[in-house]
């Protein structure tokens, strides 16, 4: 099963959550495990490419709002 990230813009925390696809797409509803608030969004991480022959590689993915420790 994935797993999720999430933000809690109430305690301004990060935790994540474990969900079969078909939940996600059911709409997952989210409460902070750390002070039940509902107010959370899902926080896209980065991720990397590497190809054979070439030293490039590819940051890619962030939040949609400012939070410490996101895109950079």
């Amino acid at each position: 099963m994935p797993n999720y990230e999430y933000f809690c813009e109430n305690c301004k925390k990060k935790f994540e959550i474990t969900a079969t696809i078909q939940e996600k797409e059911k709409g997952l509803k989210t409460n902070c495990p750390f002070c039940g608030s509902n107010k959370t969004f899902q926080i896209f991480g980065g991720f990397f490419t590497f190809s054979k022959g070439s030293k490039s590689k590819s940051n890619s993915g962030c939040c949609p709002t400012s939070i410490p420790g996101c895109c950079g």
